[in-house]
């Protein structure tokens, strides 16, 4: 993980289709998936030399232009842009460190434990469940490794069943923990986390590769609980202030609905 600016390069380059760059595919096959590195080069306004020394690692200092420039060849979006950004300006021995952000405050846990009919828990940035509400926890019953969602998504076989748009799901959780960990990825517990997820899964290894960044989750997501059924539940996610990959994860169930119902009997098996 020496080399993280080159490995997110490499990733958005590969999958950058020639047609979204703006470039005629021309005849014959090409050996090489999504752009070569010449034709960055040449998009970005930089030399190959250049280019390839950025994705070697040779080159840790690039302009703010050659980062726009970069930025629009890929279409980036503002979340993976600001990613590119802090891997640039990111060197070893400057990262910064969250411990904090394990502790969740009387505040936050009085909300999350007051919230009725509903989905609430916190997460940090590895995605460990710190507190959640008895719904949360109902919702959750009989679910190994439930108290972190890599694990639950990537090393319990019954998340396929549980999660009914389970790539869906585990790529926005991958893509999640890239964008909190940044370019903090000296962590100890961050590295724990993803060797573990790397050697067991298969899955993990192909979407940690990628690179992806997505902060937003989709709005919509749906389930199968082994006790009330399918459930189509909206959530939604808040950044908690003054604590760094601390977030507050909401769903709920549109009222009237069969979800609704399944919700209120799952709330009141807590009882």
């Amino acid at each position: 993980m020496d080399n993280l600016l080159g490995e997110f390069l490499r990733a958005r380059r590969e999958a950058t289709t020639v047609e979204r760059a703006g470039l005629l595919r021309g005849t014959g096959n090409r050996r090489t998936p999504g752009l070569r590195r010449d034709e960055v080069a040449m998009l970005a306004g930089v030399s190959v030399d250049y280019y390839m020394r950025l994705e070697q690692g040779r080159e840790r200092s690039p302009s703010d232009a050659v980062l726009n420039a970069l930025a629009g060849v890929f279409g980036l979006d503002y979340e993976a842009t600001e990613h590119l950004y802090e891997l640039a300006r990111s060197t070893r021995g400057s990262f910064r460190r969250t411990h904090v952000a394990d502790r969740v405050s009387p505040s936050v846990l009085r909300l999350v434990n007051n919230w009725e009919h509903a989905l609430a828990f916190v997460v940090n940035r590895r995605l460990d469940v710190l507190v959640q509400n008895a719904e949360t926890a109902a919702f959750l019953e009989g679910l190994s490794d439930s108290d972190n969602l890599l694990r639950l998504t990537f090393l319990n076989p019954a998340s396929r069943e549980f999660f009914l748009d389970w790539e869906q799901e585990a790529r926005f959780k991958v893509a999640h923990m890239r964008a909190a960990v940044g370019a903090d990825l000296d962590d100890p517990s961050v590295l724990t986390l993803v060797e573990e997820l790397s050697l067991a899964s298969e899955d993990f290894r192909r979407m940690w590769e990628s690179h992806d960044i997505q902060v937003k989750p989709h709005e919509i997501g749906r389930y199968h609980h082994h006790r009330v059924g399918d459930l189509t539940l909206w959530h939604a996610t808040f950044s908690i202030d003054g604590v760094p990959g601390q977030r507050l994860f909401v769903a709920h169930a549109e009222p009237g609905t069969p979800s609704d119902d399944a919700l209120a009997r799952l709330s009141a098996s807590r009882c």
